[in-house]
């Protein structure tokens, strides 16, 4: 399993998350602020298959080109 944090654009925002979870993805979006001016972005967090992360990664670059992605190794994952 890989978690996947993309920082994007809050404009790219709305159309990715929609595209992916078409795709049948789920998606955990949060609000937050960085860099030199402060700019608004939203985090994305996504778990995935292995297998799926090239997909989630495709769609997310053409729907937010210039978005930053962090891949995760996910131990371990439960609902409680």
């Amino acid at each position: 399993m890989k978690l996947l944090v993309f920082v994007t654009n809050d404009s790219q925002a709305d159309p990715t998350v929609d595209a992916l979870v078409e795709q049948g993805f789920r998606v955990t979006r949060l609000a937050t602020t960085g860099g030199f001016l402060r700019k608004g972005n939203t985090t994305l967090l996504i778990g995935v298959e292995e297998t799926q992360v090239d997909r989630v990664i495709a769609i997310t670059r053409r729907m937010a080109p210039g978005t930053l992605v962090i891949t995760l190794d996910l131990d371990r994952y439960e609902r409680l």
